[in-house]
């Protein structure tokens, strides 16, 4: 069911809670014709963190500095497309409990019958889930 697994960086931003900062920052993206490959995100009290899988990782990064956001890092990821179908994502967590590695982070994206599900993973070892990924 795996289509493919790699490793990969997401982009985290974190900033005042406040309404609209995801449109802006889309906003920008979009304006320099980069795509947001997956997206997600959560306010806790004053503070967002949004989380950024891009095209090009580099360009967002600089857009966002000159726009005024600091506090941007990246962070190593493991990119799963999967078969869009009944027990693909049971599948793979299966596989990673059978290996001891722990979820530290997931979110994903899915569309209609016929394209692949992205699952994005942050686990306790990246290297480890790809290859039991890859299998």
């Amino acid at each position: 069911m795996v289509k493919s697994a790699q490793l990969a960086k997401q982009i985290v931003v974190t900033i005042a809670n406040k309404i609209g900062i995801l449109a802006e920052m889309s906003k920008l993206v979009a304006d320099h014709g980069i795509n947001v490959e997956a997206v997600a995100g959560y306010a806790a009290n004053n503070e967002a963190k949004i989380i950024l899988l891009t095209s090009d990782n580099q360009r967002v990064t600089d857009a966002l500095r000159k726009a005024g956001f600091s506090s941007i890092k990246e962070e190593e990821v493991v990119v799963v497309e999967l078969e869009n179908k009944v027990g693909a994502l049971k599948n793979i967590t299966a596989e990673l409990v059978a290996q001891s590695i722990d979820i530290k982070q997931v979110y994903g994206t899915a569309c209609a019958a016929g394209c692949p599900a992205k699952i994005i993973l942050s686990t306790s070892n990246n290297d480890k889930a790809l290859v039991a990924l890859k299998k």
